[in-house]
């Protein structure tokens, strides 16, 4: 299949699809009192045609990364070319829909989309119009090859309600009509050009004409938008640059009710927990048919169109379309102190439905009936708005889309972080956001039902026994799960006096986790990613009021409704739990809510074979409790000991996690873990980011109060074991909130689940087992490595005789360099070498230095050194090779400050380029003028 007819392309190198974003210009030109013109689609297009910088081409410059406008439905024009083309009369308005449909180009193929379609219609009792073929001009728009290789054939469907359908009924179900066809059609194995079907809208109010188009292409493109007769109150424009992704016709926005200009952050989380929620939902409002909506998110979107899924579903689903946004995209409101007592309550009730959908955004939307725009919590894109004294109102990712008399200018401003802009055309107004959220905010009686329903932690009855520190076992344990003298040294004692994630120099020397010799930790083998492109980071500490920990867990409710038990979920303030709070939660019996534990090791005599039975024993389990009705499953690796190995936590975890998605059941159950693996702030953020709920990390609170037990802290500061339980909650705490930072998601409920990490030389069987989606471009270890290496360091810890006497855990030298540890690349002797050439001008050791950093395939350290080149079976002559002096004129030093590498090296790196043409990129913040 030609990579340009699918949306979704499969991985090739280390290309992954699912990290496609767009960075984009939106706005949208509206009357306020609703009056259609043609004006309004010609003002919308200055606006598109002005935000031309903001969208993006290839290195072919005629084609585009993507453009297009969603104007209302223009009946006059459409009931013209009905009866002009169709031959055929249109019942009146709300009782016929049209859509515009890309089609594939092969007639066959396109026949068989167009009959699977009609008999879909029919089936939903709903009646045919027609097929028109919608005129498009590549030539005279001028699109490129690149555009034209993956042109679709575009054609408008038309279709009239069946008897006695209202207008909103009749839209739910035009809505089923596109998501059956699109289920069945797209991605069909028996088309090679499958993926070139694809329902831009289909609707009774609104119309989208877009495509692969570069933003001054759209309207010489689609003669259609050029028609006198094509009238509209409102246009809402878009003009797409992809920052790392294939563009394609069906990317291009507008989507079906909604155009972004950002980035969604938490996109993974987001797809897998409204995955889980299909489970649980009804609704009478799709006649039995609501299991054909599912999956509700399509495998083969983009991040918008993900958004644009759920925006979708909700609003078929009988929510406003003011309430579905402020669910999916809500304010700041947790530390919120000066806001309306009442309208924080509606956003803590619906964050116990779902999830926010986090990242930098200026989202337009509209529903034919409203337009509007909203920033994200933080405001982290620009939005601007007009409001003219002819009634129009013009909104755009900048100023200057439009010219306007400054003495019709009646009202501009610029939208604020979370607040909401929006036109009523019934109503013929603008709202204010703040009458607007009050009115949804009183809806219902939200305050009293989060008061009557809401679980905390201090509502649970405390437990008569908490486990404290057994000091008998606990270096055996220390060592079954992985801790060192490094682990206390440089990760938990730093944690707990500086109250904050332990700070190393730049930099990694040591081997890559897949590549060590010794065993290491499954947390070892994930990187976590950051924010990049054009996706700001938050500053945990400055904007800290954004941030959030808190989070609702157990089982929820049906989205489509909402009624007070739908919050009768339990509040976990602090992901990381004290053994006292684990305690009450295991013997939990408040109001109906039990827990079911399950332990997470397998005996010792199974060997690797006891790993993958494990697992399944585990997943079976955790399903069985959510099918008796348990509210809360805690996993727990306590009765691990000489006869039994504990599974790595965050293998069984987000194995359990990923088998519940699958079987949409992951939305009933809160899944608590109790671990004496996880101590580091990594490792918890990676235990919540692959769908956690809270830990429990009870070895590490006992292996710090036998340092405070052995005069190893400060007696003053740490007075008893709950100051250092205190302070290490706070270390994790202000840790987490920066790697959620580093990432650009602001609180935690968001982070759980979304998966934003790596693997480096995890096996594919491994990351589609227990990491599902998960980037893994690095194949290598699999589950015969993971289940050795919990066996030898098991084994280290109970079974070996050298062992048995011994009072210290190891030091495997992994952060500091000592002899006999782990490799390095930058050892003693490399470091002795390379001063001694430097002071002494010795070149012998300046040629023992080079020869051990550049052998590094020996030292099986990197990545990089492993890397071996094919050579060509076929030579060439030389006079077709290009001269030396050349190839290095394309050489370039990397972006390093002049404080990084010092003025010395700088000019040395200067000299070097300047002498062979090169180009350099250093001294930053130090050049001489």
């Amino acid at each position: 299949m030609n990579y340009l007819y699918s949306q979704n392309s499969a991985p090739r190198g280390l290309y992954r699809s699912e990290f496609e974003h767009d960075s984009c210009g939106v706005g949208f030109v509206a009357h306020i009192k609703g009056h259609r013109s043609h004006t309004i689609i010609e003002d919308a297009y200055t606006v598109l045609r002005n935000m031309e910088h903001r969208g993006a081409c290839g290195a072919e410059e005629e084609t585009g990364d993507g453009a297009g406008i969603l104007t209302a439905l223009p009946h006059e024009f459409l009931e013209r070319i009905s009866r002009d083309e169709l031959k055929a009369r249109l019942p009146r308005p709300g009782q016929f829909g049209a859509g515009v449909v890309f089609l594939p180009r092969r007639r066959d193929q396109r026949q068989i989309c167009k009959r699977a379609v009609e008999l879909i219609v029919a089936e939903q009792g709903q009646r045919l119009v027609g097929w028109r073929r919608v005129p498009t001009c590549a030539e005279v728009a001028g699109i490129g090859s690149t555009a034209r290789m993956a042109e679709p054939h575009i054609e408008q469907l038309f279709i009239a309600a069946g008897p006695g359908l209202e207008e909103d009924a009749f839209e739910r179900q035009l809505y089923l009509i596109r998501k059956r066809a699109s289920h069945q059609l797209r991605g069909d194995p028996a088309m090679d050009q499958s993926q070139m079907f694809y329902i831009c809208s289909l609707s009774t109010r609104v119309m989208i004409y877009k495509g692969m188009l570069r933003t001054l292409q759209l309207m010489d493109y689609y003669p259609d938008l050029s028609a006198p007769d094509y009238t509209t109150h409102l246009a809402m424009v878009h003009s797409r640059f992809s920052t790392n992704t294939f563009p394609s016709w069906d990317r291009a926005q507008p989507g079906r009710f909604m155009a972004h200009n950002g980035e969604i952050n938490t996109l993974r989380g987001n797809i897998n927990w409204m995955r889980g929620r299909e489970g649980v939902m009804q609704s009478t409002l799709f006649g039995g048919q609501l299991d054909s909506v599912f999956p509700v998110i399509e495998p083969d979107c983009s991040d918008s169109g993900n958004f644009d899924n759920v925006l979708e579903f909700l609003l078929m689903s009988g929510r406003s379309l003011q309430e579905a946004i402020m669910m999916m995209v809500p304010e700041a409101w947790q530390k919120h102190a000066t806001m309306a007592i009442d309208k924080k309550a509606f956003y803590e009730f619906h964050s116990s439905l779902m999830e926010a959908w986090d990242g930098p955004a200026s989202i337009t939307f509209t529903d034919g009936r409203y337009i509007g725009a909203l920033l994200d919590r933080n405001g982290l894109r620009p939005s601007r708005y007009y409001v003219t004294h002819d009634d129009r109102v013009i909104m755009a990712s900048e100023v200057g889309v439009l010219p306007l008399d400054p003495d019709n200018v009646k009202e501009k401003g610029r939208l604020q972080p979370g607040r909401m802009f929006l036109v009523d055309f019934e109503e013929c107004r603008l709202v204010p956001d703040q009458e607007l959220k009050a009115e949804f905010s009183k809806k219902r009686p939200y305050r009293r039902w989060l008061t009557a329903q809401r679980i905390t932690l201090g509502d649970l009855d405390q437990a008569n026994e908490v486990p404290g520190l057994q000091a008998d076992t606990l270096l055996a344990r220390m060592r079954a799960f992985g801790y060192t003298i490094e682990t206390l040294h440089f990760m938990l004692l730093p944690l707990i006096s500086q109250k904050r994630d332990p700070v190393g120099s730049m930099g990694n020397d040591s081997a890559l986790a897949c590549l060590s010799d010794q065993p290491r930790m499954l947390y070892d083998y994930f990187k976590q990613l950051f924010a990049q492109v054009t996706n700001p980071a938050i500053d945990s500490i400055r904007e800290e009021v954004v941030m959030a920990l808190e989070c609702y867990v157990g089982p929820e409710h049906n989205l489509l409704d909402s009624t007070e038990q739908h919050c009768h979920r339990l509040l976990i303030e602090h992901p990381i739990l004290t053994n006292r709070e684990m305690s009450s939660i295991k013997h939990i019996s408040h109001r109906g809510w039990c827990a079911e534990t399950v332990d997470i090791s397998f005996p010792a005599t199974e060997g690797e074979s006891g790993l993958m039975p494990a697992l399944e024993r585990i997943c079976l389990e955790t399903e069985q409790a959510i099918d008796d009705g348990c509210p809360l499953v805690v996993l727990t690796d306590r009765e691990a000991g000489p006869g039994r190995v504990a599974l790595s936590t965050l293998l069984a975890s987000s194995t359990v996690h990923q088998h519940l998605v699958r079987q949409t059941k992951r939305s009933r159950v809160g899944l608590i873990l109790e671990t004496g693996e996880a101590r580091e702030v990594h490792h918890h953020c990676l235990l919540i980011g692959f769908g956690a709920d809270a830990v429990n990390p009870y070895l590490a609170y006992e292996a710090l109060w036998q340092v405070r037990r052995d005069g190893g802290l400060d007696m003053e500061e740490f007075t008893d074991d709950e100051t250092i339980v205190a302070a290490y909650r706070k270390g994790v705490a202000k840790g987490m909130l920066k790697v959620m930072g580093k990432m650009g998601i602001s609180t935690l409920q968001s982070y759980k689940g979304a998966q934003i990490f790596e693997a480096v030389g995890l096996a594919s069987e491994v990351i589609d087992y227990a990491f599902t989606h998960t980037a893994s471009r690095v194949e290598g270890v699999g589950f015969g490595v993971l289940a050795d290496e919990l066996l030898r360091r098991h084994r280290l810890a109970y079974a070996d005789p050298e062992m048995e006497n011994e009072s210290v855990l190891s030091n495997p030298g992994e952060f500091h360099w000592r002899s006999g540890g782990a490799k390095h690349g930058w050892e003693p002797r490399v470091i002795a070498d390379i001063q001694q050439a430097a002071r002494r001008q010795d070149s012998g050791a300046y040629h023992r230095f080079a020869e051990q950093v550049n052998d590094e395939a020996s030292g099986h350290y990197t990545l990089r050194g492993l890397m071996e080149l094919n050579p060509s079976a076929d030579s060439i002559s030389l006079v077709e090779v290009e001269p030396a002096s050349e190839i290095v004129k394309r050489f370039c030093t990397g972006a390093m400050s002049l404080g990084s590498i010092s003025s010395e090296a700088h000019e040395t790196l200067a000299i070097a380029m300047n002498r062979l043409g090169g180009k350099s990129n250093t001294g930053e913040g130090g050049e001489s003028s």
